[in-house]
């Protein structure tokens, strides 16, 4: 009894470890707050910010990263939530606008409703731009199933991983409340259908 009271934490323990870990691969851990002359560090063509979730978070990690100096492009994906309004990347384009970021540095794509169609459509923008080397923003909870569509629907880019580390979904404490456990859970079993279907 007292050896299950000392695994079964540790065991828990483990989990929450591995699923973090998992699910928000992260390229720049050892980066600084802006690029090197070359190396892993080193600066790309564009960054892509995918809509969902709390979009507004992940379209200021964006910006925060190209104020830094990380890429001379922004890329906006995602349709409108509310078909009456604008779409998402609108949206997260007029919130760069506010911030200062120039038109000329900002793209957006407006037809992506899943995570799929992120990455799809998201080649014609990088392809006419001969973008290749993109950094990826999402969710943390999202990263790992955003870099994989990505590798799969896009060609001859290079996709790195900038997980946003904290929203209002998702944060190193996302364990403590049945919606992390929820999220957390259920990017697992798309990610596990993403593989059953034929995913690399």
């Amino acid at each position: 009894m007292k050896k299950l009271l000392i695994i079964i934490p540790i065991l828990v323990v483990a989990i929450i470890v591995a699923i973090s870990l998992f699910l928000q691969p992260n390229d720049f851990a050892k980066c600084g707050n802006s690029p090197a002359v070359n190396g892993a560090c080193s600066k790309a063509d564009a960054i892509v910010v995918v809509s969902g979730g709390d979009t507004n978070a992940r379209t200021d990690e964006g910006i925060r990263l190209y104020k830094n100096g990380w890429a001379n492009a922004l890329i906006f994906s995602g349709a409108a939530q509310d078909k009456t309004g604008p779409s998402n990347a609108a949206a997260m384009s007029l919130r760069a606008l506010e911030q200062g970021v120039p038109e000329t540095a900002i793209h957006a794509e407006e037809f992506s409703n899943s995570t799929q169609e992120n990455a799809a459509n998201t080649q014609e923008i990088l392809t006419d731009n001969e973008f290749t080397k993109v950094i990826l923003v999402t969710s943390g909870y999202h990263q790992r199933r955003s870099f994989l569509e990505f590798e799969k629907q896009t060609t001859g880019v290079t996709v790195l991983n900038a997980p946003l580390a904290n929203d209002k979904d998702w944060s190193a404490w996302w364990w403590v409340t049945p919606r992390g456990w929820w999220l957390a859970g259920g990017e697992l079993v798309k990610i596990g259908a993403f593989y059953a279907q034929g995913g690399k």
